[in-house]
């Protein structure tokens, strides 16, 4: 079943949410209007387990406004629901807003638990009657912050349940795709081309988007796939210098981008093709390699740049220059707006997962080590000679070598970066964060 929840600004809705998932997923704050874009997860009520959709709230608006895109989500949030949960503050009591929003709700014809929130203490259920006048049924009275009222709920809800008709069953069964789905963030400034980027990927308006700076604030995952390989795009707020966020629900917004660009394996840095590189995109660029994180970068709103060819090339070479720390980094140019190359940049990012998901055996590492060390030798550090004899692979994703060497405190960094970039060079690794731990070998004579 798929749930959504439903209701006016500022009725807490997201609290909802993450009381049913379990996890502090959605951004909630006493700030109506905080919740732009629909997210989904996976909930639990006791025996109960559906998806949940959590949708912004409902403030009614003039066309072409960003509440009414705001509005446009939520309806098509509701369109794919089988069940709705309409809540609305018991404390405040039923609204005009409450009433135009109900009205719609009851057109569509599908089975609605109304839920009467912030209903906490001895005088809840006496604060809940009143949304008995909007025709949705007896409502439940709860408290999302306290998690009162939950059981109440529950039985709502298995009853709605038994209300969704049954779906016609198909003569074959899909076959079911049990491969992960390659996790990938989009990140960057504000206002670059996040969401409308991810919108022309997944081929549908399911982010909101438009000219004002900072809509996005949760970061909202939404699964997609190409030839058979599955995506999770999760598209992010843009990230302003720490000195310029004073906001809370930015600071908010910015924690949760940094939450989602830690659990992705490729994160897809989205730059402004008319003001590339700039110091911010610098800083998201190096937090991304210091997370160890693959990296491709995507050069957006490509259709508004007057000389293709020469600003491309000054980019790539912007990013080999200004880029060391992820030396090789792959730069696409892509129009959001357009379409143009958006299908080169999820293979590219495809064959960023198979990079930094490289392994290397350790016989081919030791027979790169002897070429390396012969081609340039350690220093000698107060005038003894550093020896490194041996070279291993500890781990992947990110590539991860361990160096045995005679003095590994002593080895200067300058000679770590040539290792380090002697390896991405001779086993093809390019924007690929590359570790080396540099170890002394055990000496059983030692003591």
């Amino acid at each position: 079943m798929k749930v959504a929840i439903a209701g006016r600004a500022n009725v807490g809705k997201s609290t909802l949410f993450n009381r049913l998932v379990g996890k502090r997923l959605a951004i909630v704050d006493d700030t109506p209007g905080v919740t732009r874009d629909r997210r989904e997860a996976p909930a639990r009520l006791q025996d109960l387990t559906f998806d949940l959709v959590d949708t912004a709230g409902f403030e009614g608006a003039d066309d072409g406004t960003l509440e009414a895109r705001m509005w446009s989500q939520m309806a098509r949030a509701l369109d794919e629901a089988d069940v709705y949960l309409f809540v609305v503050d018991a404390r405040a009591g039923v609204t005009p807003l409450d009433e135009t929003l109900a009205a719609d709700v009851r057109r569509r014809g599908k089975p609605v638990v109304l839920v009467a929130n912030k209903a906490e203490g001895r005088l809840g259920d006496l604060a809940s009657m009143e949304a008995y006048s909007l025709g949705l049924g007896d409502p439940v009275a709860i408290s999302a912050e306290h998690g009162e009222g939950t059981s109440d709920l529950r039985d709502a809800l298995a009853e709605a349940f038994e209300r969704v008709p049954p779906v016609a069953e198909e003569d074959e069964s899909p076959a079911i795709d049990l491969a992960r789905p390659i996790q990938v963030a989009f990140v960057g400034r504000p206002n670059v081309g996040k969401s409308t980027l991810v919108n022309r990927i997944v081929g549908e308006d399911r982010m909101l988007t438009g000219p004002e700076a900072g809509l996005t604030r949760d970061s909202i995952a939404v699964e997609f796939t190409i030839d058979e390989q599955r995506f999770k795009l999760v598209d992010t707020a843009g990230l302003r210098r720490r000195a310029k966020v004073t906001d809370t629900l930015e600071r908010l917004s910015t924690g949760d981008t940094i939450r989602a660009l830690k659990y992705a394996e490729v994160v897809v840095v989205v730059l402004d093709a008319t003001q590339p590189f700039e110091k911010q995109d610098l800083q998201i660029i190096d937090l991304i390699v210091r997370e160890g994180r693959a990296v491709v970068i995507a050069l957006n709103k490509w259709d508004l740049v007057e000389e293709p060819d020469p600003t491309i090339r000054a980019a790539r070479e912007a990013a080999t220059r200004l880029v060391p720390q992820a030396a090789g980094v792959r730069v696409v140019p892509v129009s959001a707006k357009s379409g143009r190359n958006v299908d080169k940049l999820m293979a590219t990012v495809t064959e960023a997962v198979t990079r930094w998901s490289a392994r290397i055996s350790t016989g081919r590492l030791n027979r790169w080590l002897e070429g390396a060390v012969a081609r340039h030798p350690p220093p000698a550090v107060g005038g003894r000679r550093i020896k490194i004899r041996y070279v291993t692979q500890a781990k992947t994703r990110p590539p991860t070598f361990v160096a045995f060497c005679s003095r590994p405190e002593a080895l200067p960094p300058a000679y770590q970066r040539y290792l380090i970039n002697s390896i991405r060079e001779k086993f093809d690794l390019p924007g690929v964060p590359i570790r080396l731990n540099l170890r002394k070998p055990d000496n059983p004579y030692a003591d």
